[in-house]
């Protein structure tokens, strides 16, 4: 592997009308562990050798995942997280340039579309293609054949269902119970937007079974989309950065089966790997989840991570 070799990407994101992100490979060191360091503009917000200050992190949630950091932000970490997971034995520092505050997507209540003041703006990844492809192929050619993956055991069994308020009926629920190795079953079930359904399922146990998932895009449903974009958000998005669904019935623009389905396995991987790559042996059920629920898993197996680490 060459010696600090950095991969370029850039594109739009969910915000702007552009984002860019450097990746550089690091070169072993024997005397330091392999490490993920999360940059911002050449500042540092998070770094993976260092997941007992993981928690320090401020989290925010709306269409992606947010994190704050002493004088640093980041959204959607979640299509480049996962990556990673393939090479737990190789160090990376990614940097993210920041954005032009003017370019940011200002809805109605004067905030962009990630709910935060369009006056200050958070970086964002760049959304690429909507997946996690075009970052697992530029590091594919420049990091060489994926390692073993890295998993730790969780003891977790937990429930809980999905509510916007303790007074409203579950719109979903999330279900964990302890496995030996990491398995996801997503459903969605939208009866809100005319019957919309997908599912998938996944068990992890080597670096083959990431590569389907890793190609599923981002996808949002046509009359939500008109919305957002009749709102003046989604700013950054364009044809290429997703998968737009024009009915519920048609699937004859999916990559992979159940794409969006898939996706939202692939976000789930994100949300849990940005704090260290590796994944925890648990079986995960997700009924209409998403990154708050993601999170909420996240902070029940943290505590089995903390003490591997």
């Amino acid at each position: 592997m060459p010696a600090c070799k950095t991969l370029n990407f850039t594109s739009p994101s969910l915000s702007y009308g552009s984002a860019c992100v450097a990746v550089q490979l690091l070169p072993r060191d024997s005397n330091r562990a392999p490490r993920i360091s999360w940059n911002v503009g050449g500042r540092p917000l998070y770094r993976t050798d260092q997941v007992k200050l993981f928690e320090s992190l401020h989290f925010d949630v709306c269409r992606t995942t947010i994190y704050r950091g002493e004088g640093a932000a980041l959204a959607t970490p979640e299509h480049l997280a996962p990556v990673f997971l393939l090479w737990p034995d190789v160090s990376f520092d990614v940097n993210v340039e920041g954005v032009d505050a003017g370019r940011a997507a200002i809805g109605a209540d004067g905030r962009n579309v990630d709910g935060v003041d369009a006056a200050n703006p958070v970086p964002e990844i760049p959304l690429m293609d909507g997946s996690a492809l075009p970052f697992f192929l530029a590091l594919r050619r420049e990091a060489g054949v994926p390692r073993e993956l890295s998993f730790y055991d969780a003891p977790v069994s937990r429930q809980w269902d999905l509510r916007n308020a303790t007074d409203q009926p579950s719109y979903g629920h999330v279900r964990i119970e302890p496995a030996e190795t990491f398995e996801v079953e997503y459903r969605l079930d939208r009866p809100d937007a005319n019957g919309f359904k997908s599912c998938a399922a996944l068990s992890v146990y080597g670096p083959e079974d990431l590569y389907g998932v890793f190609q599923a895009r981002t996808f949002i449903l046509e009359r939500e989309y008109e919305q957002a974009r009749g709102a003046g958000l989604l700013a950054g998005a364009t044809e290429g950065c997703g998968l737009l669904v024009k009915s519920p019935d048609d699937k004859s623009l999916y990559r992979v089966p159940e794409e969006p389905a898939m996706h939202k396995i692939l976000d789930l991987l994100g949300d849990l790997s940005f704090a260290c790559p590796a994944l925890p042996k648990i079986r995960v059920e997700i009924l209409n989840g998403g990154h708050a629920s993601h999170r909420r898993i996240l902070q029940e197996v943290l505590p089995y991570l903390l003490k591997v680490e």
